[in-house]
């Protein structure tokens, strides 16, 4: 019954992207308000439909720990979920994605209308350059800044290294840095259809301040984020 109802929601949300896609298209040549309204209506049917379908719900943690404004926010990365959530509960955010996202249809239409950060990752030095730029001009219009330092959605339990850019956005932008724990992928995997019902949690952590030499930021970053995750990973468990 798990993998019929995964399926049903895997097909309501690719459907619903599609279908509504399609339907509020006039809004990709207008107000990127317009298209933020109707990329945020998508989230909350497929959100709806994740608990409908998949019996998942989600739980935020640490709203106290979110600054206003302009910010850098770090997060653990296990499955689309995140990417998705997000957006429902960041005031305006700007995610860090990859250059390929851009070509996929409807979602990368609006990913671009939204005035997202794709990043080139084979152009090495020149994806890093041109992400700081960007990044800059979304902070400075007060945005908040998502990346995923790991650079790859990771299974639980698995590891994968830090990537440097983080550390570059930190230093370049010079504002704290709020890591993000979570469980997702112990409810939405990475890939295939084994749903789990449940709650996933995703816990903002006391921001580090800005500042911090480049290896003492990442050793605090890596270590925060992975601990938390661990402690999440361990609570749902239990």
């Amino acid at each position: 019954m798990r993998v019929i109802g995964s399926a049903v929601f895997v097909i309501w949300m690719y459907g619903l992207m599609v279908v509504m896609g399609l339907l509020c298209a006039p809004s990709l040549v207008g107000p990127r308000s317009w298209a933020l309204a109707c990329f945020r209506a998508w989230l909350g049917l497929v959100f709806f439909g994740l608990k409908l379908f998949c019996g998942v719900t989600y739980e935020v943690r640490g709203r106290e720990h979110l600054p206003g404004g302009g910010a850098l926010i770090a997060s653990k990365h296990q499955s689309m979920f995140e990417t998705l959530a997000l957006w429902t509960i960041l005031d305006d955010p700007a995610i860090i994605l990859k250059k390929e996202l851009k070509a996929l249809p409807v979602f990368g239409w609006y990913a671009m209308k939204l005035r997202n950060i794709a990043v080139d990752r084979s152009a090495g030095s020149k994806a890093l350059r041109d992400m700081l730029k960007q990044a800059r001009e979304r902070a400075a219009e007060g945005r908040q800044i998502v990346i995923f330092p790991q650079g790859t959605r990771v299974k639980p339990g698995e590891s994968e290294s830090y990537k440097p850019g983080v550390a570059g956005l930190y230093a370049a932008m010079k504002v704290s840095c709020v890591p993000v724990a979570l469980n997702s992928g112990l409810h939405w995997p990475r890939s295939g259809l084994a749903f789990r019902p449940g709650t996933i949690v995703i816990e903002f952590l006391p921001a580090i301040p800005p500042g911090l030499p480049k290896e003492a930021f990442m050793a605090s970053l890596q270590a925060r984020i992975e601990d938390a995750s661990d402690r999440l990973m361990a609570e749902d468990r239990a």
